[in-house]
């Protein structure tokens, strides 16, 4: 049965945290749902004529299904702050730390690692640091120091991926084992940079997994991004499976959407970062994969009823 929740809107509080966001009202307003109708998977069908699917393939997303990364990505970021004493504004007494609040909203309005610091430095005040002691002014002394940030950011969350210290989300190895003892194919698909996403699987879910993997697709291989379907429309044709035969396991209202036009069915299995969002076109939404098994998943394939 499926659940169905009012919308309500949230400001961002004008604090340090939020500082930049309050000058552009359309970042202001987002429309979110709350968390408690995650707490149990949330099954959603439209009544038409029904139309049974099988399971031949089963597709993971990375970033925030397999590897819960925005966090890291934020300790990567912090560290880079810290490492070259970056001060926004100029008039801090301390390096510029992304609070976990401000990150999780902050990361869904503004994609891409130097997008990010562009955006921000331009809306609170260029930085001075280590690499400029006063506010770079030309054009070229702020891409320097963009540059050198995102550098020294990207080394950094390799070498916090590789640390040892990171694990898979929960449910997700078990699940991808379940897959291929029961004969589906499995795939990777992934918005973010191949060199990124293999660093990520070798170390996660190690490296026979991977090199077992029977499609693995990244941002490279495409030339539009999620949400366009091009990554999922071009893996199933790699899989030589139907669309409709395949699930695919995403974390974001983004990949949602590019699952969906597709015409894939998709699982959210969403982060503290996307739990908010609007996954009504999901066939469920769970907190992680540790209590959900291969049958369950064909079970929801296969029951699927879907628009004539």
């Amino acid at each position: 049965m499926a659940v169905s929740c009012s919308h309500s809107s949230i400001l961002f509080p004008p604090s340090t945290s939020t500082v930049g966001f309050n000058r552009f009202p359309c970042l202001q307003t987002l429309r979110f749902k709350s968390r408690n109708v995650y707490q149990k998977a949330r099954i959603s069908t439209v009544t038409a004529s029904s139309s049974s699917r099988s399971l031949e393939a089963l597709i993971f997303d990375c970033d925030g299904v397999i590897l819960e990364s925005e966090n890291l990505h934020r300790q990567a970021y912090n560290d880079a702050f810290s490492h070259f004493d970056v001060r926004c504004p100029p008039s801090s007494s301390e390096s510029l730390n992304w609070s976990l609040e401000f990150y999780d909203k902050f990361q869904n309005l503004v994609g891409g690692g130097k997008p990010k610091m562009r955006w921000y430095f331009r809306e609170n005040g260029w930085p001075t640091s280590t690499l400029f002691a006063s506010p770079p002014e030309s054009d070229d002394d702020r891409a320097k120091l963009i540059d050198a940030l995102q550098d020294w950011k990207t080394e950094r969350y390799k070498e916090i991926i590789k640390s040892g210290s990171v694990e898979a989300r929960p449910g997700v190895i078990r699940l991808m084992d379940e897959a291929r003892a029961a004969g589906k194919k499995l795939a990777v698909c992934s918005a973010a940079t191949k060199s990124s996403v293999i660093l990520c699987l070798e170390n996660l879910i190690q490296i026979e997994r991977f090199q077992g993997l029977d499609c693995f697709l990244a941002g490279d291989d495409v030339k539009e991004k999620k949400p366009d379907p091009s990554i999922y429309i071009t893996a199933a044709e790699k899989l030589g499976v139907s669309v409709k035969d395949c699930l695919v396991i995403e974390d974001s209202v983004i990949g949602l959407q590019a699952a969906t036009k597709a015409g894939m069915s998709c699982v959210i299995t969403y982060t503290s970062s996307t739990s908010d969002q609007d996954f009504k076109e999901a066939i469920a939404v769970y907190p992680d994969l540790s209590n959900v098994s291969l049958k369950d998943l064909e079970t929801l394939l296969q029951t699927i009823v879907t628009a004539a």
